[in-house]
């Protein structure tokens, strides 16, 4: 099974229905991409189908087959994941780190769709992202920093 990841064709040698999730870390060392809940509940796993924020852990990795996938190893090479990388930085968003990538990869896919959202827009897209530290409000503040330096 080959895999488009990153802009890159990877040769899997998993299983199909083994899922994204451990394909990109077991299997490709791709570490970025975080094992929350395992359930498709915390928002840790978020990595992006074709442009869309899908959760990597509950996806069997045939399913991704044909399609453009972007992890957080990349999202800083397209520009608006750049702007939310480097504004979550600016404002110190992270705690202790660990849904980070998950929140990125939540709030790029956001700002593509929405170039100036809402808080209720910004709160809606992120509801599935758990934060364990309660960083919420700086997310929201990074999201809307990334927004106005589009």
């Amino acid at each position: 099974m080959k895999l488009n990841i990153n802009g890159k064709l990877h040769d899997i040698g998993a299983d199909g229905d083994t899922p994204l999730l451990w394909v990109l870390r077991d299997e490709l060392h791709m570490n970025g991409t975080k094992f929350g809940c395992g359930m498709s509940l915390c928002g840790a796993c978020t990595v992006h189908i074709d442009g869309q924020p899908t959760r990597a852990c509950v996806m069997p990795a045939a399913a991704a087959i044909g399609k453009k996938i972007t992890t957080i190893e990349a999202i800083g090479k397209q520009p608006v994941g750049l702007r939310v990388r480097k504004a979550w930085a600016a404002l110190d968003v992270p705690q202790c780190g660990y849904c980070q990538s998950g929140q990125i990869m939540a709030a790029a896919a956001l700002l593509r769709e929405t170039p100036h959202p809402s808080d209720k827009e910004i709160d809606e897209a992120m509801a599935g992202n758990i934060c364990r530290c309660g960083t919420y409000q700086r997310i929201r503040l990074a999201i809307h920093k990334a927004a106005r330096d589009a």
